[in-house]
């Protein structure tokens, strides 16, 4: 998986990375997606050792164009996580309160304590991608948010925290398809935004920005991943590996028992 993770320092170019790669598993859909479910049932154990060893806490940061995945992934990778120590956390546009303090403000009540995992279906980033496209702020100002981002990821992991973050990468034509399959099936109807198309129309100021976000933000306590997402199995397959190497590199382990228990008779 390191051949998706962005190098501390080195420059992206979102162009020049495939969408369509499926090099690092020599697998087929079939293939992939029972190893996929393999992978999802040692999450499940992971997830259950995390939350029971009240240790470690867990960030995983999910950013993507519209139709990237976002959903897809939590939906197919987190499937049988015990939902008392996962949480879903989608950041939307700010509210007026919201917009009266800091950017970060809203996000930090989010974060994860000591066993838990959540993840951010969006985030902290929309605050130099969506904002720096629509000029909604001003360059000076958006420009200074990724040192900042960079420290308050940094105190997030001296806290104890462990951070991943995912770009889902699709290019322009896989998106235009996943509209244009929204517009075909009437069961997917309530997904399809006409902003979108207002979006999709940016695309290349997204590229650049997302370049630049990615470039500037992916440090050695909190790296990125560009994860190829044209193929959503290759994709799910991608991040849930990310994620139980990952976990399982905490070594982490059940808490001692209470002193006596083989004694114990139950009536």
């Amino acid at each position: 998986m390191k051949r998706y993770r962005v190098k501390p320092g080195s420059r992206v170019n979102l162009n020049d990375w495939d969408a369509d790669d499926r090099s690092a598993f020599d697998f087929n859909k079939q293939d992939a997606n029972t190893r996929t479910e393999s992978l999802r049932a040692r999450l499940e154990e992971l997830q259950e050792l995390l939350y029971a060893e009240h240790k470690h806490k867990v960030l995983i940061v999910l950013q993507a164009m519209d139709t990237g995945g976002k959903d897809g992934t939590i939906r197919h990778v987190f499937d049988g996580v015990n939902p008392q120590g996962v949480k879903v956390k989608s950041f939307k546009a700010p509210t007026r309160d919201e917009l009266d303090h800091d950017y970060l403000w809203r996000v930090h009540p989010h974060v994860p304590g000591k066993g838990d995992m959540v993840i951010f279906n969006r985030s902290h980033y929309e605050d130099v991608l969506v904002v720096r496209v629509h000029q909604w702020v001003p360059e000076e100002l958006w420009q200074r948010r990724y040192p900042q981002i960079n420290d308050f990821e940094r105190m997030l992991v001296e806290e104890g925290a462990t951070i991943l973050k995912f770009y889902l990468h699709i290019d322009r034509a896989e998106q235009k398809r996943r509209l244009q399959a929204r517009l075909d099936d009437p069961t997917k109807h309530w997904k399809f935004n006409q902003e979108d198309l207002l979006e999709r129309k940016l695309w290349d100021d997204y590229m650049r920005a997302y370049s630049d976000a990615l470039s500037q933000t992916s440090t050695d306590w909190a790296p990125w991943h560009i994860v190829p997402a044209n193929h959503k199995w290759y994709r799910n397959l991608v991040v849930a590996s990310v994620i139980v190497e990952t976990l399982e590199g905490l070594t982490m382990q059940y808490p001692e028992p209470q002193k006596g228990l083989e004694k114990i008779v139950i009536d």
